[in-house]
């Protein structure tokens, strides 16, 4: 029997920088890395029937490369950035068809200048207690301004 390399289901992000006057600023479509942490929630849940959260949030990284053993309490290259005020903001997920699912735009209104290399999903609003599932670096770490808008539209495929 030939082996194939399996993948966790995996996230894409589709990410636009928007200014204060309605302009593009940038763009970038990036693919993610899932943490073990992320790949062990999937078969504890799915194949175990552990109660699950159906609750994901997305927030912000600072430079430094995300790496597989990240979690939420622990990801020592790299931050999290807040250029906007309150918690990491709500993903909403559509209709799942053809092993895809892409969420709603997920819009940070920023308030502050700010450098961002990525970005990450997670199962808690705030906080360091919860599942870190799946982790991005941009190209480029990138600067924004306040007043930028930063749209975020993740799509998580298995194939």
């Amino acid at each position: 029997m030939e082996e194939e390399n399996q993948s966790a289901p995996a996230f894409m992000y589709d990410v636009v920088c928007i200014d204060k006057h309605g302009a593009e600023k940038w763009r970038e479509c990036v693919h993610n890395l899932v943490t073990t942490t992320g790949k062990t929630d999937i078969v504890d849940k799915y194949f175990k029937g552990s109660a699950y959260s159906a609750a994901w949030y997305m927030g912000l990284k600072s430079s430094g490369t995300a790496v597989i053993g990240d979690t939420l309490a622990s990801h020592s290259a790299w931050t999290e950035v807040t250029p906007y005020s309150g918690n990491r903001l709500a993903i909403t997920f559509g209709t799942t068809s053809g092993g895809s699912n892409t969420s709603n735009m997920v819009s940070f209104s920023l308030n502050t200048t700010a450098t961002i290399a990525g970005a990450f999903i997670c199962s808690a609003s705030s906080g360091t207690s919860g599942i870190l599932y799946s982790a991005t670096d941009f190209s480029v770490a990138r600067s924004v301004a306040s007043g930028d808008t930063l749209n975020v539209t993740p799509t998580v495929s298995v194939s």
